[in-house]
C-alpha cells in the first residue's frame, strides 16, 4: 500500500514539474511566436507596398511562424487538458460557473478559442502562400491573414494589465 502511494506521490510531482515547464515554455514561445507574426506582417506589408517578388525569405518566415505557432497550439492543448484551469475546471465546476467567473471563462474558453482562430488565420496564411497567384495577391493575402492573427492572438494573451495576468517573461521576476 505505502509503494503505491509513494508511486503516486512521485507521479504527481513529475506531472507538476512537466506542466510548470510547459508552462513557462508556452509563456516564452508566446513571444516566438509574436515576432515572427510581426516580422511576417511586416515583410508582407513592404512587399505589397513595393511592388516586390515572394521570395524564399517570405516563404520561410511563413513556415516558421506556422510552425511555432503550432507548437504552441500542442503545448496549449496539453495544459488546457491535464491543467487546472482548462477542462478540470469545467468538469469540477460546471461550463455555467466557469462562463460565469472571468478568469475560469477566459482560461477554460475565451484563451484557447482566440489561439485556435489565430492559428487557423497563421496557417490559411501560410497556405495562400503556397497557391499559383501573383506576387503582389500573396503578399496582400498572407498580410490581411497575419494581421488579423496578431490582432485575435494579442487580444488572447493574458498580458501583465489584464484581471487573467501572467508576467510578461515568468520566472525572472
Amino acid at each position: 500500500m505505502l509503494n503505491n502511494d509513494l508511486a503516486l506521490l512521485l507521479a504527481k510531482i513529475k506531472l507538476d514539474c512537466m506542466y510548470q515547464g510547459l508552462l513557462h515554455l508556452h509563456n516564452f514561445g508566446r513571444w516566438v511566436v509574436i515576432i515572427l507574426l510581426l516580422v511576417a506582417i511586416f515583410k508582407a506589408a513592404s512587399g505589397l507596398a513595393g511592388n516586390k517578388p515572394f521570395t524564399n525569405g517570405d516563404k520561410k518566415i511563413g513556415l516558421f511562424l506556422m510552425i511555432s505557432a503550432h507548437i504552441m497550439l500542442l503545448v496549449g492543448l496539453y495544459q488546457w487538458f491535464v491543467g487546472p484551469w482548462g477542462f478540470q475546471n469545467i468538469q469540477n465546476l460546471g461550463m455555467k460557473a466557469v462562463m460565469q467567473n472571468n478568469a475560469y471563462r477566459f482560461w477554460a474558453v475565451e484563451h484557447i478559442t482566440g489561439m485556435l482562430i489565430g492559428i487557423i488565420l497563421i496557417t490559411i496564411g501560410r497556405g495562400s502562400a503556397k497557391k499559383d497567384i501573383s506576387d503582389i495577391a500573396k503578399h496582400r493575402r498572407s498580410f490581411w491573414f497575419y494581421f488579423i492573427a496578431f490582432i485575435v492572438i494579442v487580444a488572447s494573451v493574458p498580458w501583465p494589465f489584464r484581471e487573467v495576468a501572467r508576467p510578461l517573461f515568468p520566472g525572472m521576476h
